[in-house]
């Protein structure tokens, strides 16, 4: 329900953009959560409920660059590419990555919150539903400013991530030793069982 706040609450008033956030939020959510599910389904032969929950995450990432800029029929399809993509996001590119996200954190919001704010640039204009972009013409060109937002994002975010790393690193390290890992960091970090024996 926070989530309907932050989008439709970026209007800073009352009004219809407001309102076409709050709608957005909810259209894009729903058509994210579906179009997980039946990814999944047609993946591993049955959806689950954390795909419901991961695709309705999915969803409110993929609309939310996107909340008071698109009309409702884009918002729908920001949030069934936003839902799909993301399958992808924590199954394939998690492998092509190796990366170490357990709880798919860069698949579900680093995937989904790129594809929402490329398609914005599509979406915004008005011949496509939006408000924005009077000329069908200027689509690739906004298509373009948001690309370079990402990238640079993207660049931003592993810089200051690489020097966030290196300094707890250098400070306190980020691993403990392997004896304390498979003992349990509840007995050896905090003197206490997580579970009854």
């Amino acid at each position: 329900m926070g989530w309907f706040g932050f989008n439709a609450g970026s209007a800073l008033a009352a009004n219809e953009n407001a309102t076409l956030a709050f709608f957005n939020t909810m259209i894009a959510t729903a058509g994210a959560v579906l179009a997980w599910l039946f990814t999944e389904w047609a993946i591993k032969g049955k959806p689950s409920m954390l795909g419901a929950a991961s695709g309705a995450v999915a969803g409110l990432v993929g609309i939310t660059p996107a909340a008071g800029l698109v009309g409702p029929v884009g918002a729908l399809i920001i949030g069934v590419v936003a839902g799909v993509v993301c399958v992808w996001g924590v199954n394939g590119l998690k492998r092509l990555l190796r990366a170490d996200d357990a709880l798919d954190v860069f698949g579900v919001h680093g995937v989904g919150g790129i594809v929402g704010a490329l398609l914005t640039g599509v979406f915004n204009a008005q011949v496509l539903g939006g408000p924005g972009l009077a000329e069908p013409g200027m689509i690739l060109g906004q298509l373009w400013v948001q690309l370079e937002g990402v990238l640079l994002t993207i660049v931003w975010s592993g810089v200051v991530a690489w020097i966030a790393y290196k300094i707890a690193n250098a400070l306190c390290g980020l691993r403990v030793p392997e004896d304390q890992e498979r003992e349990g960091l509840d007995v050896t970090s905090h003197g206490e069982s997580a579970y009854h024996s």
